[in-house]
């Protein structure tokens, strides 16, 4: 599973930037990575621990804005195509899932 959040914060006091910026470094921290400015993306290898990271978002968020939390598969994840200006670049590589024996 990959989770995506999408949000949309206030920055026009010193206080909104503050909150703002916690929040980016607050999803750093539970291990997403920046896809866009507002867009952050973590690969989850089960929907547990999906769950456990839409919790960390949740309580992390600030006290205004919107903030959308999304779900895909790795199949679906794997149809992605980006492209940066009009070059088609590869997706990044799935995380490998660990294996205790």
């Amino acid at each position: 599973m990959w989770l995506f959040v999408f949000f949309d914060l206030p920055t026009n006091t010193k206080t909104e930037r503050r909150h703002a910026a916690q929040f980016r470094k607050a999803l750093e921290k539970d291990g997403f990575s920046m896809m866009q400015y507002s867009v952050y993306v973590r690969h989850c290898p089960s929907k547990e621990n999906m769950n456990v990271h839409i919790n960390r978002v949740r309580k992390s968020m600030p006290p205004a804005g919107y903030t959308s939390i999304m779900s895909i598969t790795d199949k679906q994840y794997g149809d992605i195509r980006n492209f940066w200006g009009k070059v088609e670049h590869k997706k990044p590589e799935t995380p490998q899932q660990l294996e205790f024996f």
